[in-house]
């Protein structure tokens, strides 16, 4: 008995016909009808056809699903023919129609049969590119050559791959023609000694087509994996190697010639065939004139050499990139007349123009600028990079860039400037740090040389509101003008003919506010000049203090803020302001590059706000507020030999609540514009440096304000009572009878005590309008009221007011009442309603004690406000008390009445 079964498994024997040479698969195949079928399996053929990249399986689906669609449609239509066929005859009478039709089909089935057995049979025969092989063994094969299919001519052969349909069940068929029409080049190459045996230059003398030739052979040679590949292989790239050098240096010697249209494109678009063109376009760059002519474009020591110490001179630079954009314009229009489409030449050529230009320029600048001094290097870092960016903006993409050809050259732009951002960052932050100490140390050492011969003049009666909404209006307009690093140029053409007359990097002096014809200055004057603090002509001080009140009040006027010199000063915060703007503005444009150096240039820019509120906040207005709460803990009336119309500290803190208050708004629009705007920090996010920088700089402000105004209150209540008790007179409650017995004439008005403390109050509580919120105010007008509803209480009870004298203390208690119904506050206006109606217990007369204990122990007469027993000791300040205390009491409380 013969044993069949196989000694080796399928899957061994699938693996080893993939390494067989076509023509040993092919004598395989006849060996039985099972490896017929194992070397005819479709998904062997696929492999070789996607390896050499020609096998699209998105189409042999789509062919595959239309094939089942019109397989299902053909079994359809004939099944709908044979129910027919059956469905006739169903009676009788159509009996002989049914079989001369039944004849009549079966002999269209013999036709029909004949026919496709005839089809079978040739399409076995057809040619399907194996059809000529010599099937031999392998030995034979390399000595006996290849014939060529004779239908194909070479001009055809050149499109081979063109011809590839991906149609599952079809695959070998395609790999058989392109086997047969590249593999006789294929072998004969592999088999030749020279670079002059291979036929292909015989059959193709054209380098367009020889190029086009070895490229199929390139990728034909993917699908040799048979013994003997590798050495196929390496004497093809030598043959490919040695085309290409000869197309090179046609190309070179065109090239030299300058014959752009000529030898160049042709041989440039026959590398593009071979093999992408990599080496000429690497010739083309490498050997371009523009990288060993950089002397005609400018020299980067022109900056320096043209500006001042402190400073750096644009012109030479934007000089320079206007002749780098015309060069490099020049070139993409070269570039597109020598290369085909689809190879992206202009952009190795930029990214050239990157490495050996812009960064051999900027690099000798930036270090020389650096040991000359920080403000040159940061100028110089920000210029550059800004020309640099609209340099970029300038370039036309060519024929051969895709969509993102913009993000491609700010790339190149990176690559130049990431090298110095790191530094350059930390400069900046440095810098502004260093500027900032010392504008706050030089405001703090002028002050401490003048402290000791500068008077403080202070002014309450001024609109504080209007002022500060002219000077931030005017804050907005001047002082908050874009700090450019460069003059503006022309986006579409910044190389243009005509240049700037000065292309200088904006600096500190360039910020004056424009004349006043041109935007509305501040009405508010300058705060403590210190300019002025030596040279004293802008707020010439009296060389001693005025006497009277007219001279008091002209002084003041003439120096409103002058009183909070010694506090802090607006114009430090400006300068500040104006120098974190100038730092937060150069370091913003590195932003623009994206990724991780675009997030660190955001961060550094959060550090420099953050910077800014520390050492306005901590180191200049905490300080001033501190000595302002000192001075306001220190302030005893009794030891104030003069007092004017306000309390001295309390007016100083005051102003000052007022100048912090302004501060803080222009940090809050400095934020608003320099930093949300801009997108530099997210309002929103309670985490964001920035955020928590601004809002404990505003929590600072809010604690200072808030210990200054409750001690204030203490202060202005102590001057309230100081008032009473020396400018009350004892006989304004309480007149003397006249002589005669006849009835006086009384003023109605109230008393100059009581118009002192309600103008004092008034003064005072009316200079946080506009300073302040709104809460704030209403807390510290309520607290006021209730103090001032508390002194006027203990004054009421150190009087003796008679009824004449009842007259004067109504009209002071409505002068009260008036007073705080402009506070607008409901609650405390209910304390001065009692109070009001408590006056009315004095203008009772004597005779009327029943009437008058009905009216003290009437508790809704005071809403609640005093109790019965509260105004009973009010009462016992009547004049005439002993005279009525016991009609009263007994009218109270019943004494003197028996029970029956």
């Amino acid at each position: 008995m013969i044993d069949v079964k196989p000694v080796l498994p399928a899957e061994i024997i699938s693996t080893i016909l993939d390494f067989l040479p076509i023509p040993d698969l092919m004598n395989f195949g006849r060996t039985s009808k099972r490896m017929l079928e194992m070397v005819y399996e479709d998904s062997r053929w696929v492999q070789r056809l996607q390896i050499m990249g020609v096998w699209n399986e998105g189409e042999a689906r789509k062919r595959f699903e239309e094939a089942l669609k019109m397989k299902r449609e053909m079994m359809r239509i004939r099944a709908e023919e044979e129910g027919k066929r059956t469905g006739i005859g169903v009676n009788g009478s159509a009996g002989l129609r049914k079989t001369s039709t039944t004849l009549f089909d079966a002999g269209v089935e013999e036709e029909r049969q004949r026919r496709s057995g005839e089809m079978a049979s040739k399409s076995k025969t057809s040619l399907d590119g194996f059809e000529t092989l010599t099937l031999s063994s392998p030995a034979q094969v390399a000595m006996a050559p290849i014939t060529r299919a004779p239908m194909l001519d070479p001009e055809a052969l050149l499109n081979v791959f063109s011809m590839v349909r991906s149609i599952r069940g079809s695959a070998r068929q395609e790999f058989g023609r392109i086997y047969a029409a590249l593999a006789p080049f294929y072998y004969d190459l592999a088999r030749s000694r020279s670079h002059m045996d291979p036929v292909i230059f015989r059959v193709y003398r054209d380098p367009e087509q020889q190029a086009q030739m070895l490229s199929h052979l390139q990728v034909f040679a993917r699908s040799d994996w048979s013994q003997g590949w590798r050495q196929r292989e390496e004497k093809l790239t030598t043959m490919v190697g040695i085309f290409e050098n000869a197309v090179l240096r046609e190309f070179e010697q065109g090239y030299e010639a300058w014959d752009i249209d000529g030898r160049m494109r042709r041989y440039a678009h026959v590398l593009g065939v071979l093999n992408g063109g990599h080496a000429g376009i690497e010739l083309f760059v490498q050997k371009h004139p523009i990288f060993s002519d950089r002397e005609i474009l400018g020299t980067p020591m022109d900056c320096i050499n043209h500006a001042s110490a402190d400073g750096i001179a644009l012109q030479p630079s934007h000089e320079f990139f206007e002749r780098l954009a015309a060069k490099v314009e020049e070139q993409r229009a070269i570039i597109d007349r020598v290369f085909p489409v689809g190879q992206d030449v202009f952009q190795i050529f930029l990214d050239k123009v990157g490495e050996d230009i812009l960064m051999e320029y900027v690099t000798p600048l930036f270090d020389e600028a650096h040991e000359r001094s920080i403000p040159s290097y940061l100028k110089a870092v920000a210029g550059i990079f800004e020309q640099t960016l609209r340099f970029a903006v300038t370039l036309q993409p060519s024929k051969s860039s895709g969509p993102d050809f913009a993000d491609k050259v700010k790339a190149v732009v990176a690559r130049v400037f990431e090298p110095h951002v790191d530094l350059f960052l930390q400069e900046e932050l440095d810098h502004f740090k260093k500027v900032a100490e010392s504008e706050v140390g030089n405001w703090e050492n002028k002050l401490s040389a003048q402290e000791a011969t500068t008077e403080s003049f202070f002014m309450a009666n001024f609109n504080r509101q209007a002022d500060k909404k002219d000077f931030l209006t005017s804050f907005k307009k001047v002082v908050m003008m874009p700090v450019n690093v460069l003059p503006s140029l022309p986006i579409v053409s910044p190389f243009a003919t005509k240049t700037a007359p000065a292309l200088q990097v904006v600096n500190r002096s360039n910020l004056q506010p424009p004349s006043p014809g041109l935007s509305p200055g501040p009405s508010r004057p300058q705060t403590p000049g210190l300019g002025a603090a030596t040279d004293r002509t802008s707020t010439p001080l009296p060389s001693e203090a005025p006497t009277d009140e007219l001279a008091a009040k002209a002084a003041l006027m003439a120096s409103k803020l002058e009183g909070i010199r010694s506090l802090f000063s607006i114009e430090v915060a400006l300068d500040l302001t104006h120098a974190a703007k100038a730092s937060i503005e150069r370091a913003a444009l590195f932003i623009r590059l994206g990724g991780q150096t675009g997030e660190e240039a955001r961060e550094q820019c959060e550090a420099i706000f953050v910077n800014l509120l520390q050492i306005v906040g901590s180191r200049h207005v905490k300080g001033g507020f501190d000595k302002a709460v000192d001075h306001l803990s220190k302030y005893n009336p009794r030891e104030v030999s003069e007092h004017q119309q306000g309390v001295a500290p309390l007016v100083t803190f005051l102003e000052l609540v007022n100048v912090g208050d302004l501060i803080s708004q222009m940090i809050d629009v400095f934020y608003e514009q320099q930093m949300a705007g801009p997108r530099l920090s997210d309002r929103n996010d309670f985490l964001d440096p920035a955020v928590k920088a601004k809002k404990k700089f505003e929590q600072m402000l809010d604690e200072r304000v808030a210990a200054g105004l409750n001690k204030g209150i203490d202060v202005l209540m102590d001057e309230v009572e100081y008032l009473c008790a020396t400018i009350q007179q004892p006989t304004d409650y309480n007149p003397a009878p006249a002589a005669d017995g006849k009835a006086q004439d009384f003023d109605i008005g109230p008393t100059k005590a009581a118009e002192q403390v309600v103008h004092l109050v008034e003064s005072h509580t009316k200079m946080l309008t506009g300073s302040t919120d709104k809460n704030m105010l209403d807390v510290f007008n309520q607290e006021v009221g209730l103090r001032l509803f508390t002194a006027l209480c203990k004054h009421l009870k150190r009087q003796r007011i008679s009824v004449d004298g009842a007259i004067k203390l109504i009209s002071d208690m409505n002068l009260y009442f008036l007073y705080i119904r402009t506070l607008k506050n409901q609650d405390l206006l209910e304390y001065f309603k009692a109070l009001r109606e408590l006056s009315q217990i004095y203008l009772i007369d004597p005779k009327h004690a029943k009437e008058m204990a009905e009216v003290i122990a009437d508790g809704d007469r005071f809403h609640g406000i005093f109790r019965a027993e509260e105004v009973y000791e009010f009462a016992e300040r009547r004049a005439d008390w002993y005279t009525v205390k016991r009609d009263v009491e007994r009218a109270m409380y019943g004494i003197g009445c028996v029970a029956m």
